[in-house]
């Protein structure tokens, strides 16, 4: 089987990941929980977001934040890798 960090061309996939499902959730929350939890995680570590849908209104405030991100169709929805690029 393969991992939903497998499928990226630009993401780093060799350090920790955190998994966050907002499949089943309605909007805002997946764009609250996203930026909610992001802080909380180490510079090192990439958030892989499972959507059903792409987080269009989530990628601006990505930018903002000085976040990094990439998106690949899976067959249940939409992953999106979110990683801060290296100094």
């Amino acid at each position: 089987m393969q991992r939903d960090t497998d499928r990226f061309a630009e993401a780093p996939t060799d350090g920790p990941t955190e998994t966050l499902d907002v499949r089943d959730l309605g909007p805002p929350k997946p764009l609250t929980e996203t930026l909610e939890l992001l802080p909380e995680l180490d510079d090192e570590t990439v958030l892989v977001q499972r959507n059903d849908r792409v987080p269009q209104h989530l990628f601006p405030k990505l930018e903002d934040r000085g976040y990094t991100f990439e998106t690949v169709e899976v067959d249940d929805g939409f992953v999106t890798a979110i990683w801060r690029e290296e100094a």
